[in-house]
């Protein structure tokens, strides 16, 4: 056995358990050029997880590696602490050029610990201190790095909970195939913007006035669930309305991955903070908070903790917000994702493990069901680019609503999810789960995807899908 092939053997005893992409997706990467990943045992993999999203140009892409290698021949310093840089000022410079106009005008940067819930814990400081309040309103549903903990979200609490406690309040979020109040559509959406005006204004609600407020426009590890474009544009008058900040988490959603550079700009939503990780690195670890500047006050003399002046990866960031930028990427992500998903709900049509299709641009979720017949029909829907508003027409009646011709959602089936992964490895395709019962399969192919990649990715995954339902029993999901 070479080196190179025991990894997998010596990586479960020498490191923890937290190891979840290695336990499902075995592959010992050596070589990778755009999608392509080339494995140890000279294998090739269609990459469409892109490092959770931290890789929107793909792997080694060449304005990259001429960025890194500028910095590296030229013997600056790599990591200096958040001091002036050429290359630090070159990044805020590109940074604001692609900031919602609203915002830019205002916009102060401050660049925290190199992981995505460092920028969400920064968040969580700026506005608990603007407003001397510790609460914060959250969704459920929302991951935002992780962030828990002292400074962080926490565990989710009750509105009762909250009076005596620091802890988040969490939201309804919307969404259509369970949707918490069994109905779906606009009004489903209607519902849970009055419940957050509810909790906000009722003085018996047992909320004490927040912080602010956290959102994604499209969750990720919640299972990929555009919000639609009204509720957005809800929140955000709710939270101007009771001058609450709105903080906007671009870390999944950022840099062209759903069709905009950025995805509240779908809504017209100019927030008061937004969270930005992953792909700003362009590759590499990094993460900023940016702010309106009447906010900075709260920050004035204090010391962002956390190693914060990477070099390498804020000229990585800066070349690829520039490449994204310049060629036109997130209308590339737009356009082919609407086709993307058109060819998917083909492919929810032929399965009806297949529960529903839903995306925005180059994030996709594809939520696998038990497929049994019984009551409730067929529990499958396809919705596409998450733009619904509250007077948009539904499609049929809400869903579970009584006398709703619309059938209630199946079961998840995270065990045929997996097996769809496991099919997609063989396949030579790399995928990636998510969702509240790890059920989704999730897209999120580089920005750079063609046209041909893009039907060999869904080639695969159909026959994936297939060879899955034929082989995994359904059981329930816990």
């Amino acid at each position: 056995m070479t080196v190179i092939e025991g990894i997998p053997r010596r990586q479960p005893v020498r490191e923890s358990a937290a190891r979840t992409y290695a336990r499902s997706l075995p592959v010992v990467p050596v070589r990778a050029r755009g999608l392509t990943i080339e494995g140890a045992d000279g294998r090739r993999y269609l990459d469409c997880l892109s490092g959770a999203g931290t890789l929107p140009l793909g792997h080694n892409h060449p304005v990259v590696l001429e960025a890194v290698c500028k910095v590296l021949d030229s013997g600056a310093p790599l990591h200096v602490l958040g001091v002036a840089t050429p290359v630090e000022d070159a990044f805020v410079a590109e940074l604001i050029r692609t900031l919602p106009p609203g915002l830019a005008r205002h916009a102060r940067v401050e660049f925290c610990g190199p992981a995505a819930r460092d920028a969400v814990d920064a968040a969580l400081r700026l506005v608990r201190e603007a407003g001397g309040r510790p609460g914060i309103l959250a969704f459920a549903g929302g991951h935002h790095g992780g962030a828990a903990g002292p400074g962080g979200l926490g565990e989710p609490v009750g509105p009762a909970d909250s009076v005596a406690g620091s802890g988040t309040v969490r939201l309804p979020y919307p969404q259509d195939y369970r949707c918490p109040f069994g109905v779906g559509g606009s009004e489903g959406a209607e519902l849970a913007a009055r419940w957050t005006e509810s909790l906000l204004d009722d003085p018996l609600s047992g909320l004490p006035r927040p912080a602010g407020m956290i959102v994604e426009a499209v969750q990720g590890e919640g299972g990929v669930l555009p919000a639609p474009d009204a509720w957005l544009r809800r929140m955000r008058r709710i939270t101007a309305e009771r001058s609450l900040p709105l903080i906007a988490d671009e870390i999944h959603t950022g840099v062209g991955r759903t069709g905009a550079f950025w995805a509240v700009q779908h809504s017209g939503v100019t927030p008061d903070v937004m969270v930005l990780s992953d792909a700003i690195g362009g590759s590499l670890p990094l993460s900023a908070v940016v702010f309106r500047d009447d906010l900075a006050t709260a920050r004035s003399g204090e010391r962002a903790p956390g190693p914060r002046g990477n070099q390498l990866a804020m000229a990585a960031g800066a070349a690829t917000l520039a490449y994204v930028r310049e060629n036109c990427l997130p209308e590339r992500a737009a356009d082919l994702g609407t086709r993307m998903l058109s060819r998917l709900r083909a492919l929810a049509d032929a399965f009806p493990c297949v529960g529903e299709v839903r995306g925005r641009g180059l994030m996709i979720g594809v939520e696998l069901v038990r497929a049994e017949d019984g009551a409730g029909g067929d529990g499958r829907t396809s919705a596409g680019g998450g733009t619904g508003s509250f007077g948009d027409a539904a499609s049929g009646d809400a869903a579970g609503a009584p006398g709703s011709t619309r059938p209630a959602p199946r079961p998840a089936a995270p065990e045929l999810a997996a097996a769809v992964q496991r099919e997609c490895l063989r396949r030579g395709l790399i995928v990636g789960l998510g969702g509240r019962h790890a059920s989704v399969v999730r897209l999120l192919p580089a920005l750079t995807i063609t046209d041909e990649q893009a039907s060999a990715v869904l080639d695969r995954l159909a026959d994936a899908v297939q060879a899955a339902a034929l082989r995994t029993p359904f059981e329930e999901a816990p």
